[in-house]
């Protein structure tokens, strides 16, 4: 897309949406976003994006919209409208193009497609991996799904927000592979953490696991940079009290996508359901709001209380 008369509505301007949409703006092109949170909307306008007041000012005749919505039930409803007021497909120009990165379950980004084709609208999911540093950084990966064509249309406004980006295949398969890939995750975020309490009780030191860990088999992301003690990788969140990163209710809602797909496919993840069942108790208390590699201080305490 040509950024001198691409026209785009970005809504969801949170923790991850909002330098998303700057750096749009920064790489010229002609960006409104909109929030639903007053104060969010407040601080892209400090930051210097054009905000308006509802989500379809925002979308009238743009020629594409990216949404960063939490839930799949959101995106869909913006996306339908309702029978007192019109939806995004509905306002936008003509064959505008529909990014949503949100990160929402299979069958409701297959749903959004559906919508978008039915209005004459071109769209992909392209859920997101890398973080606020990521989204900071315009280091994101996207995963997207939809056909070729409007792969290829989301790739120049992608490329001005992230790394890497992959075309997983028809519609809902970005969403497949973020699910897959957040459980990965999540299993290894646990894995490591569990093996730096037990080389603590050991005696031994989180830098030399860390040292032999981060360069042998057990090399993985989340060691290497969301290391979950303090020292090692200074960037980490445990360098900052584990303050989000990727908060622990984020990881509980994808690893219920993740759960949802399990049993819809009858796959057998015996430690996907498992880190399901632990970051789903991480996040009912403090840790909804703290990084999920934070999950550390959880399986410390719970060590604590088998060995008094």
């Amino acid at each position: 897309m040509n950024t001198s008369n691409t026209r785009i509505a970005f809504l969801g301007l949170g923790h991850m949406g909002l330098p998303m949409a700057r750096n749009l703006a920064a790489a010229g092109y002609d960006v409104t976003g909109f929030d639903v949170s007053p104060t969010a909307r407040e601080a892209a306008r400090a930051a210097g994006l054009a905000v308006t007041e509802t989500a379809t000012d925002a979308a009238a005749d743009r020629d594409a919209v990216i949404t960063m919505f939490a839930a799949g039930s959101q995106v869909l409803g913006a996306y339908r409208g309702t029978a007192d007021a019109p939806g995004l497909l509905a306002v936008a120009a003509r064959g505008a193009l529909f990014v949503d990165c949100s990160t929402i379950a299979v069958d409701e980004a297959q749903e959004a497609h559906a919508l978008a084709e039915a209005a004459g609208a071109r769209s992909v999911d392209a859920p997101v991996s890398g973080g606020v540093v990521g989204a900071e950084n315009a280091t994101l990966a996207f995963m997207v799904g939809g056909s070729e064509a409007d792969a290829a249309a989301a790739r120049p406004l992608l490329e001005h927000m992230g790394a890497r980006i992959v075309h997983c295949g028809g519609a809902g398969l970005g969403q497949a592979a973020k699910v897959c890939n957040n459980m990965i995750l999540a299993v290894s975020q646990i894995a490591v953490a569990e093996a730096f309490v037990l080389g603590e009780r050991l005696g031994l030191d989180h830098q030399a696991l860390f040292d032999v860990a981060s360069n042998a088999s057990g090399q993985c992301w989340a060691l290497t940079t969301n290391c979950p003690v303090p020292g090692p990788v200074p960037t980490s969140p445990a360098n900052r009290d584990y303050r989000p990163g990727f908060a622990g209710a984020l990881m509980d809602k994808d690893l219920g996508l993740a759960e949802q797909a399990l049993v819809r496919t009858g796959t057998d993840a015996r430690m996907g359901l498992l880190a399901r069942e632990i970051y789903r108790e991480y996040a009912a208390g403090a840790g909804g709001q703290r990084d999920f590699s934070g999950i550390i201080t959880d399986i410390r305490a719970a060590g604590e209380r088998e060995t008094s």
